[in-house]
């Protein structure tokens, strides 16, 4: 007699564990009758090992854990991890909101360890689709195995990004015949051999850039290197962080910037970079008062270079050093640069993985190619089926790669997995509007405004549309 078991078939499977699928497994863990998985390919939970500096911090609160703005009283909390690893109360005497960068990543070792649902050293290799279920084709510790599940949330986060402008000297020093070359993302590991060549560039203009540059001029007297820092941006922009700019990370204006045509939101993208890319105003002061102390004996041998573009590089097997071409933009002008050592901290970008080929037909895209991420964060041709993390930038604004904005997003998700509000969705919590509202004063006479929600609109989530992953 034979008996047949029905395949397991998960309500969900999120792809890539970065802390913003993290969070969304923290959030779904306790919920009765739901059943996700999440596949992460690395052995190990591991947040931008490359920049583990030992000063460095978050830009946000530790309100801003996996789990506190969804669920305060969730077992996953950051001040739980204190009070369980014996930290709560030191971390309460620093009196300082923002945990350190090591200690956050240290935090989300700590709830991936916890969670059933989470398998490292797991590649997802292709996805297709059949039926209204996803066939996940993956590679684990236990050899080939299909998954099957009725939605996906893909979270397999940005990558390194490098100019096409330094194309030559990366490829240059890849294949052995140039000298050191590195994205950010390798600083750590790679510092030493930074330290032992006789000068050292930075290409950025970021918070990535100016902690590598603060933690190499510390040492630059000791190593007898030169140090310079390129950025094309004009000045080096602080972080805005006033309370009426952080409003913008907000329901009422992923709302507002969801609501414009494509081509102002892009416009706009390109206009904000200040708001979510600039660099904490504490380490620019905390250089600049480090170049001081160094200048009492004598003037230190660096470079802080602003509106310049790097349009090319080689390398110079005779000096043993890359020539960077550079442009002025303000003047117009252009100039070199030669340094032995070149250091890219030129940010991320998001990639479509490779396993998506299979699934195409199931993706919406906008004019551009780009995927069309309705309001609830779902980016598949049928509602409510295919969602994304951190990929959406271009639909959703400034506040996507936000960690603040992440259990908001993850709310939402779960919402529409579930089909209830497992975690309270916020609508309205700024003070300001980002649009008109409903009536404006005729030359009649005024007319009051009828405001019932962000912009005018009202409060509640936009409905479901079928029109853009780790973090």
């Amino acid at each position: 007699m034979s008996t047949s078991t029905e395949p397991r078939i998960f309500d969900f499977a999120g792809i890539g564990v970065g802390p913003f699928n993290l969070g969304l497994a923290a959030l779904s863990e306790p919920v009765d009758g739901l059943d996700g998985v999440f596949l992460e390919q690395r052995e190990s939970f591991d947040w931008h090992p490359g920049m583990m500096l030992e000063p460095a911090h978050l830009q946000v609160p530790f309100m801003a854990d996996l789990v506190t703005l969804a669920d305060p009283t969730s077992p996953y909390s950051f001040l739980n991890f204190l009070k369980q690893t014996g930290r709560l109360y030191r971390f309460y005497i620093r009196e300082n909101f923002y945990p350190l960068r090591a200690e956050y990543n240290q935090y989300c070792q700590w709830v991936a360890g916890q969670l059933r649902s989470v398998r490292f050293s797991t590649a997802v290799l292709d996805v297709t689709y059949d039926a209204g279920v996803y066939r996940l084709s993956v590679e684990g510790p236990d050899g080939p195995e299909v998954l099957l599940a009725r939605r996906l949330v893909l979270g397999t986060g940005t990558s390194p990004y490098v100019p096409a402008s330094c194309d030559g000297i990366v490829e240059a020093a890849a294949n052995g015949g140039g000298g050191l070359v590195l994205h950010n993302a390798d600083y750590l590991s790679r510092k030493s051999e930074l330290q032992a060549k006789r000068s050292i560039t930075i290409v950025g203009s970021g918070q990535s850039a100016a902690e590598i540059y603060n933690d190499l001029l510390q040492d630059m007297d000791t190593y007898g290197y030169q140090l310079n820092w390129v950025t094309r941006s004009g000045r080096f922009f602080p972080l805005e962080y006033t309370k009426l700019t952080l409003e913008m990370t907000s329901p009422e204006y992923v709302d507002y910037f969801h609501g414009l045509p494509q081509d102002q939101r892009d416009g706009l993208i390109k206009s904000q970079k200040n708001l979510y890319k600039g660099i904490n105003s504490e380490l620019i002061d905390a250089i600049y008062d480090l170049l001081y102390t160094k200048s009492l004996s004598g003037m230190v041998d660096t470079q802080l270079l602003t509106h310049s573009s790097l349009t090319g590089g080689a390398w110079d097997q005779a000096t043993g050093s890359h020539t960077l071409q550079l442009r002025h933009e303000e003047q117009g002008s252009d100039y070199v640069l030669d340094s032995d050592a070149v250091v890219l901290a030129t940010g991320y970008t998001y990639r479509e993985p490779d396993f998506l080929a299979g699934i195409q037909d199931r993706i919406a895209r906008d004019s551009a190619g780009r995927f069309a991420v309705a309001r609830n964060y779902s980016t598949g041709v049928e509602p409510g089926e295919l969602f994304v993390q951190n990929a959406e930038l271009h639909t959703h604004g400034f506040v996507t790669p936000d960690l603040g904005m992440a259990a908001y997003r993850n709310s939402c998700i779960l919402r529409e997995i579930t089909g209830r509000e497992v975690y309270p969705v916020e609508r309205s919590i700024a003070f300001q509007q980002f649009g008109a509202p409903d009536s404006v004063p005729t030359a009649a006479g005024p007319v009051s405004a009828s405001v019932s929600g962000p912009a005018g609109r009202s409060a509640e989530p936009a409905p479901t549309q079928t029109v853009e992953v780790s973090a």
